[in-house]
């Protein structure tokens, strides 16, 4: 697979990564915003009411006064009950997740994380009680209208507005938050972020490895090894220009060793060298290490979710072969999208045409072997349902891959076939078992 030089703002994209795996930046930035907003607000209530004594509509001004004392009792309230309110919401929501932790995979906590709905949630909440607050500071205790210099009429509208506007954000983080603890939804929104991953693809690898079918890439004799030297964690992106770059300036090609996704430690190989000067250095920010797999350029993980789900529920202590069916659908939209996708060894390359990057990606048959080795191993001990799901799974996949990618799935269909005949020495046990169904047993 060949894929052109092009520039991509690297540190952009690892520091929204590292935003979105944090819970602390969004409500940071709300409770700025909340008191950026009842500053605006409270300079507007300000200048209206110097506006009506200039103009002495004193009546005017009363009204607006009486309004906000009758607004008063909200605020107060809002601001009395909703760190209470947040406390206890968070609170069940936590046990929510922690349950489906324990039902599915630790890995789903990674989804309540990454949530837009929870952190929106928590940073309106937050804010909401932030600027209520801040709105009990600019009421007055001076009862004579002509005397009145701030009247927060304005400020307990948005009051108003942004505690309408938590009670639709509650009903719906909890019904998000629910959706957790079924399988269904989990297992689509696993499906759907890893498909998502096909999108970071450049278009013009896409057209190159459609119009041709180069063969692995020829690389100059290894001339030396660069050593990684960051924190310790699990290798999320590298930056292609950079390293790019770095190759162009040796005269040489640069061979990424560890797959996104490995886990990297201090010291070991990270780049082999091919041609060129063969010792040296890359910059330490080439690439991105974190705490864990992330799906924007290691789609595989989404696949090993999958996996370990559909592990947890054939497992003897949970024994739900149900959960590996919908487990087992999802593993087919997924290497169905990946189908006729090129697929392995990435070449990058200059702007004059010369590769100077060489990536290992999975290829077809590490995919599927992922995708079904281990489930595999599980279902004749699980009962016909998972046996029946999983050659329908094969028989679907044969139907539309690439001649080329077929032995892969006909080796785990025969490695299936041969398991169901040790573990079902009844003619009939077999022959039910290994028709294959869609549904399982429908």
């Amino acid at each position: 697979m060949n894929v052109r030089y092009h520039l991509r703002p690297f540190a952009l994209s690892d520091l929204r990564e590292h935003l979105r795996d944090t819970f602390w930046f969004a409500p940071a930035a709300g409770l700025l915003g909340a008191f950026l907003l009842w500053w605006g607000a409270s300079s507007l209530d300000t200048a209206i009411v110097a506006h009506l004594r200039v103009d002495k509509a004193y009546r005017e001004l009363g009204d607006l006064a009486s309004f906000a004392n009758d607004a008063r009792t909200v605020v107060t309230t809002v601001s009395a009950a909703m760190m209470t309110f947040i406390g206890v919401v968070f609170s069940i929501s936590l046990v929510a997740v922690q349950m489906a932790s324990g039902q599915l995979t630790p890995r789903i906590v990674r989804i309540f994380v990454r949530s837009r709905i929870t952190k929106l949630t928590l940073t309106v909440f937050l804010a909401t009680f932030v600027f209520s607050l801040l709105v009990l500071t600019s009421y007055e205790s001076e009862t004579e209208i002509p005397r009145l210099t701030s009247v927060p009429v304005l400020q307990s509208l948005l009051t108003l507005a942004m505690v309408a506007l938590s009670l639709l954000l509650f009903i719906t983080y909890v019904s998000s938050t629910l959706r957790l603890l079924q399988v269904g939804p989990v297992v689509d929104r696993i499906a759907r972020d890893s498909l998502r991953a096909l999108e970071h693809q450049p278009e013009e690898e896409n057209r190159e490895a459609a119009a041709g079918s180069p063969g692995p890439p020829t690389l100059p004799p290894e001339t030396g090894r660069v050593a990684y030297g960051g924190r310790a964690g699990v290798l999320r992106d590298v930056d292609v220009t950079l390293l790019v770059r770095a190759a162009r300036r040796r005269g040489a090609v640069l061979r990424l060793l560890p797959r996104m996704g490995d886990f990297l430690v201090p010291g070991m190989p990270l780049l082999a060298v091919h041609g060129g000067a063969g010792s040296g250095s890359v910059p330490g920010d080439a690439v991105s290490v974190g705490v864990e797999r992330t799906l924007r350029h290691d789609p595989s993980f989404g696949l090993r979710q999958l996996t370990d789900i559909a592990l947890h529920a054939l497992s003897s202590s949970v024994n739900d072969p149900t959960t590996a069916v919908q487990c087992l659908d999802r593993t087919v939209q997924f290497l169905a999208a990946y189908a006729d996708r090129p697929l392995g060894t990435v070449r990058h390359r200059d702007h004059r045409g010369e590769v100077r990057l060489v990536l290992e990606t999975p290829d077809w048959t590490d995919l599927v072997d992922l995708a079904f080795e281990e489930v595999r191993r599980c279902v004749p001990e699980a009962g016909p349902q998972v046996v029946r799901r999983l050659l329908a799974c094969l028989d679907d996949l044969l139907l539309f891959v690439p001649e080329e990618r077929a032995a892969p799935l006909l080796r785990h269909r025969a490695l299936l076939l041969l398991a169901v005949g040790r573990t079902s020495p009844e003619r009939a046990e077999r022959t039910f078992a290994l028709v294959p169904d869609r549904k399982g047993i429908g």
